[in-house]
């Protein structure tokens, strides 16, 4: 298979340390910025403070007034409060990207990541919540007991098998939308990369071949998207670190196996068996969302991939493998979750827009219907720019695609009639636009204003 493919320049030493520096750097400029800005984001008043006497309308005795309207009619809380448009991002440290169990504490860094990200690109502002328990039915309890003050709920950072569990309970009780980002967010943009991929190579997608690396929640999630999509079940391979999802696994009966299960009962029609050189072998696609690098997945093992082969790295903040050794083995198109590398396909593209079409339309859930409706708009806005090998999604520097996210995800909800209010494609489109500008300008002006402090390297 690999004498066919075309013949890439191999790098030098030189160039490879260079590009191992500039993939070190975020990192290094990270521990600075965030002891010099003492975090990332902060509360601050949307309202007017014409003089002292204002906040006895903002607080006693005015404020009696909005909460007895609430009283009477529970709705009315999205008129008189933050609800409408306010997100916890909620995590208990337990599978924080690539670093694994770090604790609520080291996980703060990333919920406020998330938080900026929420604000910035989809006009969500988010709170960080993140616990002092692994117990997942405390974990639910206190979701549970919070959300009241929340527009929404993003779980992150959660380890599997209890993720599903936790989501699967939480989504039949509260009476907002919780998802959890690392399942439906991943695979939403994965799935709209994989799509623009495919045409790319000139492949269909109800004749690929998909193999999967990982058998986690994002894993399982893509999986789930990829299939409703038009990829083939018997055509997917998923690959754990015990080896190929398949029936003859005795380690997939238990409740902890039970998410691999139901995948090895669907897919693998070719009978694969083995670990992951052989679920790579003659693979359209690779998607790998498991252990960080390099080297989990070695790059001569993606020399038996087909022709135009294409590689989803996505482990963070490492790549399984590096672009530069995937193009070296004949790999055509190589995606990454990092912003650093071409082709990001990172829920960043993702869960703001998504939330943001949500919180518009003040749906009850978030459907698969509705990730595969963004990841559809995705694909489109990259489409119409214009694909190449280095370019099948957006980038977070296009603040048009997030609004079109935003009404295809709103427009979905209206469709699927768990939307409390209806809009169109149009109407949506330019609220969500109008918010999202608000939040960059708002960011600009701090920062020109200096209120948010110039940082000099």
């Amino acid at each position: 298979m690999a004498d066919s493919k075309k013949t890439v320049k191999k790098l030098s030493d030189a160039e490879i340390k260079e590009m191992l520096e500039r993939a070190k750097k975020p990192g290094k400029d990270a521990m600075v910025m965030h002891k010099y800005y003492g975090g990332k984001i902060e509360t601050a008043p949307k309202a007017c403070i014409r003089n002292f006497d204002d906040f006895s309308i903002w607080y006693s005795p005015g404020v009696a007034e909005p909460c007895k309207d609430i009283a009477a009619n529970p709705d009315m809380v999205y008129e008189h409060t933050c609800k409408w448009n306010t997100v916890a991002v909620v995590s208990d440290g337990t599978r924080v990207l690539g670093l694994g169990d770090i604790g609520p504490e080291a996980a703060m860094p990333v919920m406020e990541g998330k938080a900026m990200l929420f604000k910035y690109l989809g006009g969500v502002d988010c709170v960080p919540i993140c616990l002092d328990t692994k117990d997942p039915d405390k974990i639910i309890e206190t979701v549970r007991l919070i959300a009241p003050s929340f527009g929404g709920i993003n779980l992150e950072d959660i380890s599997n098998p209890k993720c599903f569990d936790i989501l699967d309970e939480l989504r039949r009780d509260c009476k907002i939308p919780v998802w959890h980002d690392d399942q439906q967010g991943t695979a939403t943009v994965e799935v709209a990369g994989a799509i623009n991929a495919m045409k790319l190579v000139g492949k269909k997608l109800d004749e690929a071949q998909v193999t999967v690396i990982g058998a986690g929640a994002a894993s399982i999630a893509i999986s789930r998207l990829l299939l409703a999509t038009g990829f083939k079940p018997q055509n997917l391979c998923m690959c754990d670190s015990t080896g190929i999802l398949n029936m003859d696994r005795t380690d997939l009966d238990n409740p902890k196996g039970y998410h691999k299960k139901v995948i090895a009962e669907k897919t693998n029609g070719a009978g694969k068996k083995g670990g992951m050189k052989e679920a790579i072998k003659g693979a359209d696609i690779v998607i790998a969302a498991s252990k960080p690098g390099p080297g989990t997945i070695p790059a001569e093992y993606l020399d038996s991939m087909a022709d135009d082969g294409i590689v989803f790295a996505t482990a963070n903040p490492v790549p399984e493998v590096w672009p530069w050794e995937a193009k070296e083995h004949g790999v055509r198109i190589f995606a990454t979750g990092r912003s650093d590398f071409p082709n990001q396909v990172n829920n960043s593209m993702g869960f703001p827009a998504i939330f943001r079409g949500v919180l518009d339309v003040r749906a009850k859930t978030i459907t698969d219907e509705m990730c595969i409706a963004a990841a559809t708009e995705l694909a489109k806005c990259a489409e119409e720019k214009g694909l190449t090998e280095d370019y099948i999604v957006p980038s977070m520097s296009e603040e048009e695609v997030f609004p079109r996210e935003a009404a295809a995800v709103a427009v979905q909800a209206c469709k699927q009639g768990v939307a409390r209010l209806k809009t169109t494609y149009e109407e949506e489109q330019e609220r969500a636009a109008a918010i999202i500008s608000r939040s960059r300008r708002l960011t600009a002006d701090m920062m020109k204003q200096g209120y948010i402090r110039p940082y000099v390297e």
